[in-house]
């Protein structure tokens, strides 16, 4: 059994600042996660992705942003038990917390931050017949190398922004790219829409819009061709190596539906002084949580770990007054970041 003040489900961005902000405020906390590796999403889905509303970092890529915060927390030395579902989450007699994994792991903790992004998710799969057998191979729902696709010929099958944005960033490696989506009007922002059709007209790309892909062809885990069917008209066979899916996230809350707690869809419903749930002790951040105004931003997610922190330190020590205090001149403050 593994005691703590804090457990945190999710090592994503949010879950990652959950953890600092704690720290700081003397509390330590052990992190769970599906997922093998800390960053959630960004490391997940878009690690060479580039990112730009993060306060004081111009640009940097998901990976950049998960390995700064997991340097930030590093004197808080968190616990983490990757590729792990909380699968229980009891309330005990004297108010703390059980939690066990899929693993057996067994922690108690004074709260819990849900910190679980969209839920347990999965990218939404291809279905045509035998697309399984090219899985990971030369059919991908997300990229980790670009430079594998080096002098290659794509199809990239979606129209939203993760869709448009490989478009762009991989227009100048790959030999060919063919993109795809099932209709006319794209869900991406219009800058990159806008890029995506000059690339098209300069002769750099093809575009097939109001399609979809209908068969896949290829043997030993290696596609050759992709068969895209029209709305309208003949099929038409094109000649690829690598397929790209883009069609987005089918987030699931999994075992976090039977918690007890008070569900807005796929949300999780919170207050807006503690990010607290209907559960007292439980406390969600970030995209999995829901409020008037929610905006699904990392900077608000953020903001929600910083005050859910703080109404965390005064559930663990109810006699104590919390004081706001600022890493520039704190001696404690210093002391806990372990600055000389």
């Amino acid at each position: 059994m593994i005691h703590t003040d804090v457990v945190i489900v999710g090592a994503g961005p949010c879950g990652l600042f959950q953890v600092f902000e704690l720290g700081l405020l003397g509390l330590k906390a052990q992190v769970v996660d599906s997922i093998r590796q800390p960053g959630g999403q960004c490391s997940e889905l878009y690690p060479d992705k580039p990112i730009y509303d993060i306060p004081g970092i111009p640009v940097c890529t998901g990976d950049e942003l998960t390995n700064s915060l997991m340097k930030q927390i590093e004197p808080f030395e968190p616990g983490f038990h990757l590729g792990e579902e909380v699968q229980i989450l009891q309330r005990n007699e004297d108010d703390t917390f059980f939690v066990k994994t899929s693993k057996g792991t067994e922690l108690t903790a004074k709260a819990v931050v849900i910190a679980a992004g969209v839920g347990s998710f999965q990218p939404r799969p291809l279905h045509v017949k035998g697309a399984e057998d090219f899985a990971g191979q030369s059919l991908h729902y997300r990229v980790r190398d670009p430079e594998q696709f080096r002098g290659k010929k794509l199809a990239i099958l979606g129209g939203g922004d993760s869709a448009l944005d490989w478009v762009l960033e991989l227009a100048d490696v790959a030999e060919r790219i063919t993109l795809v989506h099932r209709r006319d009007e794209y869900r991406a922002v219009d800058d990159s829409v806008a890029k995506m059709k000059k690339l098209v007209a300069d002769g750099v790309m093809d575009e097939i819009t109001s399609a979809k892909a209908s068969a896949i062809t290829g043997e030993d885990g290696q596609v050759s061709s992709i068969t895209i069917q029209p709305k309208e008209g003949d099929a038409v066979e094109v000649e690829v190596d690598q397929v790209l899916v883009f069609f987005g996230l089918a987030p699931k809350l999994g075992p976090i539906a039977d918690w007890g707690l008070d569900i807005n869809r796929k949300t999780i419903n919170v207050d807006t002084e503690k990010f607290e749930t209907s559960e007292p002790g439980i406390f969600a951040v970030g995209d999995i949580n829901y409020y008037p105004g929610k905006k699904k931003l990392i900077l608000c997610g953020f903001h929600e770990a910083a005050l859910a922190a703080f109404a965390i330190k005064a559930r663990v020590e109810p006699d104590k007054k919390v004081h706001v205090q600022y890493t520039t001149t704190s001696p404690i403050m210093h002391e806990r970041l372990g600055i000389d």
